[in-house]
């Protein structure tokens, strides 16, 4: 049976001079015995899957609330969409599949219920006591939240993990991001997992859009990225049907974007002479890019679902219906705290937390329909509380 030095020293072999290493980990937070057969970056990764916040992410909304249809992506789902398309770029690429996993599966966590309308919502409402930003809350999670060690709280993740999840898609300049080098970039596998967040929403937003009738197919094959995967699957299979077209769509947008953000990357990795992770962290905001021209085609592509999906009728009334149930939480817990479980209430009675950021807390792990029924039971007379 190998041992984890043995595949330490395999790893470390066949990743690129640029990739991160697992045995070059900068550690944990706390002390930690290493696995004899597992390495530091498959560890967090197990971690994350086996959290609590992970299994929520099964009935928290992606676009679609989940009562909609069971057909429709959810944030798990989309979750591991992402994940899959980042393990792809990562192999290709010759970075550390094990971190850039860990980091894919960890980077929607902290998301409230209701998507990012749930997001705004509870950001609007944290205003006066620090806002709330779901990058920050990911992290909140793995390092405080989740309980599941007698010494201490959070799951005890590797620092490039933890750093991959702050800097996922935001501004360095935050606090949060303060004990993760601010200055410098991110390492690659945690710079592609911000383009497989993407790469993997686009795509199946485009079947979920299709699939519900809010996509008007005519419309969406005037964008220039749509309109080239319907012209190459009408020259593969004519006549096919329209859900095996709609599928190949899909399934060759995804493909087109993934080779051209692997190509671009080499291209600059190149330019740039990039010989190791140090020179990666050098170059701000990122290295990563898409080409030119698939940037304005992926531009094209997100403008046009934000008008047509995003603020479609059906969308905004689910958005409305959320911001009043999540408003209506809020404002009630803030009048009596004692509304809220036990254990919520505890962190603020014996660690200091606010009353606002553990109602925050609180509401940001709830699920959609948990949201619903919470709403219901302290509205409703006739409901059981």
């Amino acid at each position: 049976m190998r041992s984890r030095a043995e595949f330490e020293e395999r790893e470390a072999a066949a990743l690129a001079p640029y990739a991160m290493r697992s045995r070059d980990s900068r550690g944990r937070q706390h002390p930690d015995t290493e696995h004899p057969l597992r390495m530091a970056f498959q560890r967090d990764r197990d971690r994350i899957i086996h959290s609590s916040a992970f299994r929520r992410l099964e009935y928290k909304t992606q676009v679609f609330v989940n009562h909609e249809g069971d057909y429709y992506r959810t944030r798990l789902t989309h979750t591991m969409e992402a994940a899959q398309v980042t393990r792809t770029l990562a192999r290709a690429l010759g970075l550390n599949e094990d971190l850039a996993e860990a980091i894919a599966l960890a980077h929607d966590l902290g998301h409230t219920p209701f998507g990012h309308a749930g997001e705004r919502t509870l950001n609007g409402l944290m205003a006066p006591y620090g806002g709330f930003d779901h990058n920050s809350q990911s992290l909140r999670i793995v390092d405080l939240l989740e309980e599941r060690y007698p010494g201490f709280r959070g799951l005890n993740l590797s620092w490039e993990v933890r750093e991959g999840i702050v800097k996922h898609s935001t501004r360095y300049d935050r606090p949060q991001v303060e004990p993760f080098d601010p200055e410098s970039a991110p390492c690659l596998e945690a710079q592609i997992v911000d383009f497989a967040d993407e790469i993997a929403y686009n795509a199946h937003d485009i079947d979920d859009g299709l699939k519900s009738g809010m996509l008007d197919p005519a419309a969406l094959g005037t964008v220039s990225l749509w309109a080239d995967a319907m012209a190459e699957v009408s020259r593969r299979a004519p006549g096919a049907p329209p859900n095996i077209v709609r599928y190949q769509g899909v399934r060759l947008v995804i493909d087109r974007l993934v080779t051209d953000l692997c190509d671009s990357l080499l291209k600059r990795l190149r330019d740039l002479a990039i010989g190791d992770l140090a020179a990666v962290r050098r170059v701000k905001p990122r290295l990563v890019e898409f080409s030119d021209t698939m940037t304005e085609r992926n531009r094209e592509l997100k403008a046009f679902l934000y008008e047509r999906l995003y603020t479609h009728h059906r969308v905004v009334r689910m958005t409305q219906k959320a911001d009043r149930v999540m408003t209506t939480l809020f404002n009630l817990y803030m009048e009596e705290p004692r509304q809220l479980p036990p254990q919520a209430t505890r962190r603020a009675r014996e660690e200091g937390e606010t009353i606002p950021r553990v109602i925050a807390d609180y509401i940001a792990g709830m699920t959609d329909r948990f949201a619903l029924q919470e709403y219901k039971k302290l509205l409703d007379p006739e409901e059981r509380v």
